[in-house]
């Protein structure tokens, strides 16, 4: 769990640095190269940044072991964590929106000018666009890793970022081509990176909600622990298996059928083997109950 833990933090701590580079140099950038889009996508990168603080808080609580109040961990705290990432999003993501649409309102109905932005902000979402693209790909190998969904949203949170900064480039890239008459492309932008923080943040959440309402393990995984308990021959059958995610954790439980002659420690013994098993599979935090019943020929022996 240390070992998960410092994984966690090392490439969110990475993503920090980025995120707090990004920031100064697209709201500088922004400002002085009059750039609505820049800015929205120096929102975007600070969003991030205080994402990565919400992680680093979950992380620390959910590294503490069981106790006598938490009987499961503190896994949970985690996965709220991405629950709160994707909130945060949704709030900055309308602001942003509403303040895109009110620009080009007026641009087109109010006569309002809009000012062409200056050609160096290309350069800074160029740079943004490489350094947020190589943020993902590091953050999601690691997400995947040590199977953690707030790092893996925060890997997606840096690939959103990279696709807004696209979107912004290529608005401001028209403006600055075309000339005044068309620099309401880069409000316009500023309102598709709007609409690219609000899906993330929508599939963020939705991920998140599965963990809390403690969904169980897929099919998939299901047939991994089917294929554990195929796997061993002193099981005869097995049947009523719950399963259930509790943020980064694994709940299992299983009632399986052995040889109603054997006596209770060499029943223990296979149920041993089973958790060994699943451990090795799910995780040495899995939560593992087995239950042992003696074995009928003409009982069901299994779901």
């Amino acid at each position: 769990m240390i070992k998960r833990e410092k994984e966690a933090i090392k490439v969110t701590l990475y993503g920090m640095i980025v995120n707090f580079m990004l920031i100064i140099m697209k709201i500088v950038a922004g400002i002085f190269g009059k750039s609505s889009a820049l800015i929205s996508d120096a929102v975007h990168s600070l969003t991030d940044f205080i994402t990565d603080i919400i992680i680093l808080v979950g992380f620390k609580v959910t590294a503490r072991p069981a106790d006598e109040e938490h009987n499961y961990g503190h896994g949970k705290v985690e996965t709220i964590s991405a629950v709160g990432v994707g909130i945060f999003l949704i709030f900055v993501s309308v602001s942003l929106f509403i303040n895109s649409v009110t620009n080009i309102y007026q641009f087109f109905f109010k006569g309002k000018t809009i000012t062409v932005p200056h050609q160096f902000v290309l350069y800074i979402l160029i740079l943004s666009i490489i350094f947020k693209e190589i943020s993902f790909r590091f953050t999601l190998h690691v997400g995947k890793k040590i199977n953690s969904e707030a790092v893996i949203a925060n890997a997606w949170e840096h690939r959103s970022d990279a696709i807004a900064s696209i979107a912004a480039l290529i608005g401001l890239t028209l403006a600055i081509i075309l000339g005044e008459k068309y620099a309401v492309c880069d409000p316009i932008a500023a309102g598709i990176v709007s609409l690219f923080i609000f899906k993330v943040a929508i599939e963020i959440i939705l991920s998140s909600y599965q963990q809390l309402i403690d969904s169980s393990l897929t099919k998939e995984e299901l047939e991994r622990l089917e294929n554990i308990l195929k796997s061993i021959p002193d099981i005869k059958g097995y049947h009523n298996i719950k399963t259930r995610r509790i943020g980064y954790y694994v709940s299992i439980d299983v009632h399986i059928f052995v040889e109603r002659t054997l006596n209770v420690e060499e029943a223990h013994d296979i149920a041993t083997e089973l958790e060994k098993k699943i451990y090795a599979e799910f995780g040495d935090e899995t939560f593992i109950s087995v239950h042992v019943e003696p074995f009928y020929p003409n009982y069901p022996s299994h779901d």
